[in-house]
Order: C-alpha cells, then sequence, then structure tokens
C-alpha cells in the first residue's frame, strides 16, 4: 500500500466523529438533565427527565445498574465518580447542565 492510501483510510476514519448526534435513551433508562453543585462547584445531586432527584450515592447506585442514560462511573481519587459519556457534546456533559 502506498502512502497516499495510508492517509485516505486515515483520514476517512478520523472524519466519522466529526458530526456527534446525541444517542438514544435505551428503555428503562432515565437522562439526567439537571445538576445540582455545592459552593466549590462539586455536583452532588442529579435530576432526570422525569423530574426524580437523585443525592450523589443513589445516582450512583443507578449508574451501577444502567439505569441513567450517558453516564459512565469510574473509579478516581480513591472512590467511584459519575461522569457523562464523552460523545463530542459540550452541552451535555453535566458540568454543562443547568441546575435544579
Amino acid at each position: 500500500m502506498d502512502n497516499n492510501n495510508f492517509e485516505k483510510i486515515y483520514n476517512d476514519y478520523k472524519n466519522q466523529g466529526e458530526e456527534p448526534t446525541q444517542p438514544e435513551v435505551e428503555p428503562g433508562q432515565e437522562q439526567i438533565v439537571a445538576v445540582r453543585k455545592n459552593d466549590d462547584g462539586d455536583i452532588i445531586a442529579f435530576k432526570t427527565a422525569s423530574g426524580k432527584e437523585l443525592d450523589y450515592l443513589t445516582a450512583l447506585d443507578e449508574a451501577k445498574a444502567g439505569k441513567l442514560a450517558h453516564v459512565d462511573v469510574f473509579h478516581k481519587y480513591g472512590r467511584d465518580i459519575i461522569r457523562s459519556e464523552p460523545d463530542g457534546i459540550k452541552e451535555n456533559n453535566l458540568d454543562n447542565l443547568e441546575s435544579f
């Protein structure tokens, strides 16, 4: 294969993710639409599209059980943390959601 083919294949691959779209919410999942932050700017609670308000620990449990759409749970700082799935859409990042 010549270098031009490598370049074209890579550019085709790279351009696949340039138009991010919001993934669908799976049946049985809720989407987080708002967050509550403390005075330090840390997220301490979540509100879902159905109006349910979840404290951080309850949201962690629901995220681990697959009940919350578009979030990941990962271990950092010696504890589990909720974060938005990386989808290229800044507006739906947890830090950028409206407050409640």
